[in-house]
């Protein structure tokens, strides 16, 4: 794919994809002015922002998404120590303003509310504050900017296209307060990701997406793959992030892993890479709310194993921590 390197319409004024904003992105610089709604236009434009933090001590999710005839918040938190789990999901159909998502290039503040949970996330011009209220959670985390990010458009069709960007190595701090007990966020074992979707989708789809943060022989690594929803395209969400600096990677990898067995290893391998993620936890997310069905299973835990960077250095992947899932869709 080719790298984009100036500010870029997603969309056409008629709703099509602009074939310039066909490659992939080391920034945002992708916005979604012409990105069409509404039942003329089959209900097809799903906006979302989803950050996901991982702590010594906790996992957070947090997601704002609007899926053009119905909006949805989530929040998930589990304590690691005792595998305790909270849940928050609510579904508003129609959409309204329970979720409101800009189509502008960052900064951006995005908000959610409904169902006793408020979400937001405000940029900043030095990173982004994430904010949620719930019954039992609170969240006040702030996660700076930390170099490069993967931004990339995948084109079904001139009709059917998303825009991914994936931000994987962000550090991350502040509180998350679980039933009254306030956990402090910090150092070099938490980080927080970013997930930012815009585009026109399939009404069914089924993806792999793995990430991975951490420090190995003195080297900030930040690991960013996926498969299935990107195969028969030219594009790919690839990507090892050293040092803040991001190298792309084209081709499809192979994903294998057991769906029966919770604590199983899943395991990705290509030409640049071979890495195993050994699960603590493994969530089960699922709704099905008749237009609107999911289902998720979302792995956390270690990685292992090794990736090389096109200049031929070949890094350590052992001791990142991160996620991998598999997810489908029908929306």
């Amino acid at each position: 794919m080719d790298e984009i390197k100036e500010p870029v319409q997603l969309a056409l004024p008629s709703g099509k994809l602009n074939p310039a904003a066909t490659g992939y992105t080391r920034s945002p610089l992708h916005a979604f002015g012409h990105l069409p709604s509404g039942l003329r236009h089959g209900w097809r434009s799903k906006r979302w922002e989803y950050w996901g933090v991982v702590t010594p001590e906790l996992v957070v999710g947090m997601t704002i998404a609007h899926l053009d005839y119905a909006a949805t918040l989530q929040l998930y938190v589990l304590e690691r120590a005792t595998g305790k789990e909270i849940r928050c999901d609510p579904l508003a159909l129609p959409a309204g303003s329970a979720a409101l998502l800009p189509d502008t290039l960052p900064p951006l503040t995005a908000v959610g509310s409904m169902g006793g949970l408020h979400l937001r996330f405000h940029d900043d011009a030095g990173g982004t504050h994430l904010r949620a209220e719930a019954e039992r959670v609170a969240v006040e985390l702030y996660a700076p900017l930390g170099g490069d990010v993967l931004g990339v458009v995948v084109p079904w069709s001139d009709t059917r296209y998303q825009y991914t960007l994936k931000d994987v190595a962000r550090a991350v701090s502040g509180t998350v307060t679980v039933d009254g007990q306030e956990y402090s966020v910090g150092g070099p074992e938490s980080f927080a990701v970013l997930d930012r979707g815009r585009g026109r989708w399939p009404y069914s789809k089924r993806w792999n997406w793995a990430a991975g943060f951490g420090t190995v022989d003195g080297t900030r690594l930040g690991l960013q793959v996926g498969g299935l929803w990107t195969a028969g395209t030219p594009a790919t969400e690839n990507a090892l992030i050293v040092d803040g600096v991001l190298h792309h990677y084209d081709g499809e990898l192979e994903f294998s892993y057991d769906l029966a067995d919770p604590l199983a290893p899943w395991q990705v391998r290509g030409d640049w890479i071979d890495a195993t993620l050994t699960p603590f936890h493994r969530r089960l997310a699922a709704t099905n709310a008749v237009l609107v069905a999911a289902k998720t299973w979302q792995a956390f835990g270690s990685w292992s194993g090794w990736a090389v960077a096109p200049d031929g250095t070949r890094h350590r992947l052992d001791g990142l921590q991160g996620w991998i899932e598999e997810a489908r869709n029908r929306w």
